[in-house]
């Protein structure tokens, strides 16, 4: 079989690369294991404000221009629903949180994404005294059905091999590599936190978070916008919502834990007043940075393999967009900013 790209990897990342081949009309196969979770347990939300400190997310415009028709076009070709609108609310918890809210408003990158309309909460199941901000252009990417129903479609076109990729397997000369019965003329390593264990690319620097979410069943809760205060709650339909979410820096693996689940009982339960029922608990592991900046590039020596990681937990709005940032630098010589190059870890 002879194509242009083999992907490793079917997360937010590899996908977001695929569809960068699919615009450009180049052939690919996919392989996976189905080893990481972390975009399968992602909260999905796509949100320009850093809710903390009120400050923009890096290169949120950029982003939104790139992710959002990505996640249209996805939608179109697989006849699915992927994204939701509606809006994030940040819960304040006193006068001064407002006013920073307003004076943050008030600074040109961000007042097109700080409602400066002030809402308050008339719904007696959230307590919320002193109300909430609305973020504007925000939403939720269902990352369950987008990674089901992708892998599904890369099967039916004989595209996904279900397999762990072996290293020993790969053949690397100046104008192509073999794996098995499979050439092409370039490899993308899109593996999230399974980098750990690669060849090629030893040095990357991931701090790794583990990270724990429930769903709920609360039929009395009715909020139809995202809250974020000490958690976030995202609404799912049916009277469900995503609870989220922890970070753990220790633990490395997929399992549910106890802990997790009481940690986040323990902020939940002070900013609701309902009955809700936990339905159900998940984990992964996000491939995140130290100075929280994805990574892509290719190798020092052999430029046919690459690398498109460390998406974080804000994979939904960076994967789209480093993607085509490395789908450039690989077809079209584009420049990488330094700041995202894998090469900044070995220079």
């Amino acid at each position: 079989m002879n194509v242009d790209y083999i992907i490793v990897g079917c997360g937010l990342a590899g996908i977001s690369f695929c569809e960068q081949l699919i615009a450009n009309n180049k052939s690919f196969v996919v392989m996976n294991n189905h080893s990481q979770q972390a975009s399968l347990v992602a909260g999905g939300v796509y949100n320009p404000v850093v809710l903390k400190r009120f400050s923009v997310v890096w290169k949120s415009v950029e982003q939104l221009a790139v992710a959002l028709p990505m996640y249209k076009a996805i939608e179109k070709r697989l006849d699915i629903k992927l994204d939701y609108k509606i809006p994030v609310y940040r819960r304040f918890t006193s006068l001064e949180e407002q006013n920073d809210w307003y004076a943050a408003s008030d600074q040109l990158e961000l007042s097109r994404f700080m409602s400066t309309t002030l809402q308050k909460n008339t719904n007696a199941s959230v307590n919320a005294d002193f109300g909430f901000g609305e973020v504007l252009e925000t939403g939720r990417i269902d990352t369950n059905v987008l990674i089901d129903s992708y892998t599904q479609d890369l099967k039916a076109n004989a595209q996904l091999l279900e397999e762990t990729f072996d290293f020993e397997g790969l053949t690397i000369n100046t104008s192509a590599v073999s794996y098995k019965n499979i050439t092409a003329k370039h490899i993308v390593f899109a593996e999230g936190y399974g980098v750990v264990n690669n060849i090629f690319f030893p040095r990357v620097s991931l701090k790794e978070a583990k990270g724990e979410l429930l769903t709920i069943h609360a039929p009395a809760l009715k909020i139809d916008y995202i809250l974020k205060a000490s958690v976030f709650i995202i609404p799912k339909g049916n009277d469900l919502y995503t609870v989220g979410s922890t970070y753990n820096w220790t633990d490395k693996t997929n399992a549910v834990t106890e802990t997790a689940k009481e940690q986040l009982l323990s902020k939940l339960k002070p900013l609701i007043n309902c009955p809700f029922k936990v339905v159900e608990q998940s984990a992964g592991i996000r491939p995140t940075v130290s100075n929280r900046r994805p990574i892509i590039g290719s190798h020092p020596e052999y430029k046919n393999v690459h690398i498109i990681n460390g998406l974080g937990t804000r994979g939904v709005l960076i994967g789209p967009y480093v993607a085509e940032k490395l789908y450039d630098a690989i077809e079209n010589k584009g420049a990488i900013a330094q700041e995202i190059d894998y090469l900044r870890f070995i220079s």
